[in-house]
């Protein structure tokens, strides 16, 4: 069970078996079924979930009550709220499952434990907060400085197992576009091959 884990932490940095063992005995196992809250708006977020399998989205719900998803989340991804989890404040955000899930949960008390006993859990989970940085970030240039036809094909090569496994209308919530403008440029991208 933890062997997926595991090796995300190792690419990271090369802990000890003993340290493992402390990160791994302080997760919890959980499995959710699809279409299951594991975050609702104005709740405290109280963990940080790696993905072992499924699919999750992240969402908020803007002025005009339209779902605006801002994250797909998949195997060896984690996944949290983390302006909520890291202050312990009320959310402003969804987290939902997909696909049936299974998850290690780490609660706050137990990361503040993990970081106490292993300092070197820290690069790791700066290393994750730099990468989410990074990501948000260039989604932000592409949201800005690209072209529909682009935002989707750009979404399609860093996503390629995402559309898939989650229906069109999410994609175009991600990308920003109603389900309708996001047909029209499928269909403009297959007219384009033909």
């Amino acid at each position: 069970m933890f062997e997926k884990i595991n090796e995300y932490a190792k690419r990271c940095m090369p802990f000890s078996s003993e340290d493992l063992a402390l990160f791994n005995a302080l997760l919890q196992y959980k499995t959710c079924p699809k279409k299951t809250f594991l975050l609702l708006e104005g709740e405290v977020c109280q963990f940080e979930a790696f993905i072992l399998k499924g699919c999750i989205r992240t969402y908020y719900i803007d002025s005009t009550g339209a779902e605006v998803t801002l994250q797909f989340a998949i195997e060896d991804w984690w996944v949290s709220d983390i302006t909520s989890f890291q202050q312990q404040t009320p959310s402003h955000m969804y987290i939902e499952t997909l696909e049936d899930c299974e998850l290690l949960m780490l609660s706050p008390e137990n990361k503040e434990q993990l970081l106490a006993g292993v300092p070197g859990f820290e690069r790791m989970f700066r290393l994750m907060v730099q990468r989410n940085l990074a990501q948000t970030q260039e989604r932000l240039f592409r949201t800005i400085a690209t072209t529909a036809v682009e935002k989707y094909l750009d979404f399609l090569n860093r996503y390629p197992a995402i559309p898939q496994r989650v229906s069109q209308h999410y994609i175009a919530s991600y990308l920003g576009f109603t389900p309708e403008f996001l047909s029209k440029v499928r269909r403009k991208l297959s007219n384009d091959k033909t």
